[in-house]
């Protein structure tokens, strides 16, 4: 017999924060579609990102349908888990993972008309993706994560060129924002029908979707704490906020303090600081020339 739920505010919980976890993930990617559409350019936007992500929600989505609503790949994870348990796969899921599909080829189709420059699809995506999908050929309706692997696989990509260009201009930070709410709103999902059932099946029976938020939650925290120091974070709100930060400190002139004890502790808050250049106020002691050093 199927399992069903034990706690009604609790099966309420696990729906609304399914649906919470739909509309994070699924508004996330507009931003996006909208800095695009704006600049009318995609530069800084890593194209083996898009491609990657394009192949892994429609992997995610087979997979997400294929359970939902066959019956027979049903009875083969009853088989594995045990009939007592219920499937880890919600409406939502199926949801968000066409809705992306949708979105992610909207984004791809952005590409082709919009300025590049020299940007285009790497033989590493290319190869990821054909490989991919023989592997998927080859086991056609066995429910393997391979969606977890391209989450982790296109995010590196994208991580990779931030670092490289030492910016995330053309990356939105409310997707960024919006996916890591999704992916923390997918975990406690996931938690509330485990409470419910006590049993944590549904996270290593459903490793795929597991896997996905941690992937997903992990470089979001890496892009948020990277975007303040890049310089797409010199304009806008997190100008605004660092324009703040230098007048709190005496360098909203980009004059440094011949104090010994101020100029330090400028030194060491504006390290943190991208393209940064400031010089000493005249006349300077020789302590504060030894510590700043020549201009």
């Amino acid at each position: 017999m199927v399992a069903s739920w034990n706690s009604i505010p609790l099966e309420i919980t696990y729906r609304v924060l399914g649906w919470l976890t739909f509309t994070f993930w699924s508004v996330g990617f507009y931003p996006q579609v909208i800095l695009n559409f704006r600049r009318k350019s995609v530069v800084g936007l890593s194209i083996d990102f898009v491609v990657l992500n394009l192949t892994k929600h429609s992997s995610y989505l087979i997979y997400n349908a294929t359970l939902y609503f066959s019956s027979s790949v049903q009875k083969q994870y009853f088989d594995k888990y045990g009939f007592g348990e219920m499937i880890p796969v919600a409406a939502n899921d199926v949801a968000f993972s066409a809705h992306a599909v949708f979105v992610t080829a909207v984004i791809l189709f952005q590409i082709a008309i919009y300025e590049r420059e020299s940007q285009k699809v790497s033989k590493i995506a290319v190869g990821i993706v054909v490989a991919v999908w023989l592997f998927a050929a080859i086991c056609f309706f066995v429910a393997l994560p391979a969606n977890s692997f391209l989450a982790l696989a296109h995010l590196h990509l994208q991580a990779y060129m931030n670092f490289i260009r030492k910016s995330t201009d053309g990356l939105s930070i409310f997707f960024i924002l919006l996916d890591f709410s999704g992916g923390v709103g997918s975990y406690a999902q996931m938690a509330v029908q485990s409470i419910d059932q006590d049993s944590w099946v549904n996270f290593y029976g459903n490793i795929g979707k597991t896997l996905l938020s941690l992937i997903c939650v992990s470089f979001d925290i890496l892009f948020i704490l990277f975007w303040p120091t890049s310089s797409a974070g010199s304009g806008g709100a997190w100008g605004t906020k660092r324009k703040e930060l230098l007048s709190l400190i005496g360098l909203e002139n980009g004059l440094r303090s011949q104090d010994p004890a101020t100029a330090k502790l400028q030194m060491v808050i504006t390290s943190f600081l991208p393209n940064q250049n400031f010089k000493e106020k005249a006349p300077i002691t020789s302590s504060t020339r030894h510590q700043w050093g020549p201009t």
